[in-house]
């Protein structure tokens, strides 16, 4: 097994190229590589050198989820197939990946801020002896030296910090998924696929995959969801979220909350929606009992349109809503529920 290797008086001109790690799950791309795709674009547009973006997929027997990559404006895509990589697996992702860094040298590699994302974008980094921002919000290249500027919260979301690696290459930024805007897709495809077969023995994999075991309960999907409604402190309590599961039942929507929600333990953290949960840009947004605090607007700013229900007509979440309700949520969503069973739609 390789070794970790610190880069020492390297030259910056050998290194080229943004890389996006392209997420596959049981052979299905996840939603952040298309979102990450589209970023290495714009960053790329901005690059002071010409740069290309490639997605890199490692992964077997998913050939054909990644043709479909192909669509999305990468000039590159890069298939690392291998039975190791069948099933997903610290070790042989790690190895796979950070060898071919170490061979082509990208400049720039994103990876979504994900578990698996999470899991081995610090191990790739520690082997090819350079930094990793995690969780970032925002890319930017510097016009001055063309370093690209990494922001992430800082302080429980109460600070944006921007950083920079400025001693070594790659540039490496764990992505928060959710964050930036998905990739266009193309009537044709962009670019073909190099399949790269690493060199992997079982050797390299320290733990075996025994079993995948899937929990019962339905999982949260925020990301994807296309209506979101969210509950805030004034739900009162666990039992006022009945309230809320109640709308978002009847609209076929995912239900939200507040970080003040879920620190005071009334829903799981899977629900929560902001700078230190997830970040959304649904259709359609309802924010019920929530003030608004910059944290949260930060993570749902950018949905389509907003609803805000509160008590409190100052409060900050008016400022930002496409409409707004001031009145009793325990009031006001029962009625809305009501309309909706008489009409069979909820018109804005």
């Amino acid at each position: 097994m390789s070794n970790a290797k610190v880069n020492q008086n390297i030259n910056f001109d050998d290194y080229k190229d943004i890389w996006v790690l392209g997420e596959q799950r049981d052979g299905h791309i996840h939603p952040v590589t298309i979102e990450l795709i589209g970023e290495a674009m714009k960053l790329a547009a901005n690059s002071k050198k010409p740069t290309k973006v490639a997605v890199v997929i490692p992964g077997y027997g998913v050939k054909e989820e990644v043709e479909k990559l192909t669509y999305y404006g990468a000039d590159m895509a890069i298939y690392l197939e291998h039975p190791l990589l069948a099933k997903f697996s610290t070790d042989g992702y790690s190895r796979a990946l950070s060898d071919l860094i170490l061979e082509r040298k990208p400049e720039i590699v994103l990876v979504g801020a994900t578990s698996i994302g999470r899991d081995i974008g610090p191990r790739v980094a520690a082997r090819v002896g350079t930094g990793l921002v995690a969780d970032c919000t925002g890319l930017a290249i510097d016009e001055t030296d063309g370093k690209i500027l990494q922001t992430r919260p800082a302080f429980g979301g109460n600070l944006m910090a921007t950083i920079i690696c400025p001693k070594n290459r790659p540039q490496m930024s764990t992505v928060r998924p959710g964050v930036m805007a998905k990739a266009a897709h193309l009537d044709k495809p962009s670019c073909s696929v190099e399949t790269v077969k690493p060199n992997l023995t079982e050797d390299d994999i320290t733990v075996e995959l025994l079993e995948v075991v899937k929990s019962g309960k339905k999982a949260v999907n925020l990301i994807d969801a296309k209506i979101i409604v969210s509950g805030g402190r004034g739900v009162k309590g666990p039992e006022g979220f009945d309230t809320i599961r109640a709308l978002a039942d009847k609209l076929g929507a995912e239900v939200g909350s507040s970080r003040a929600a879920v620190d005071s333990g009334w829903i799981d953290h899977a629900h929560q929606v902001g700078q230190t949960g997830t970040t959304v840009r649904p259709e359609l947004y309802v924010a019920c009992g929530i003030s608004g605090a910059i944290q949260h607007l930060a993570g749902m700013g950018e949905s389509k349109y907003i609803v805000a229900i509160n008590k409190d007509p100052n409060a900050p979440i008016f400022s930002v809503c496409d409409y707004g309700i001031v009145g009793d949520l325990f009031k006001v969503i029962p009625a809305m529920i009501e309309a909706i069973d008489k009409t069979g739609s909820f018109e804005l």
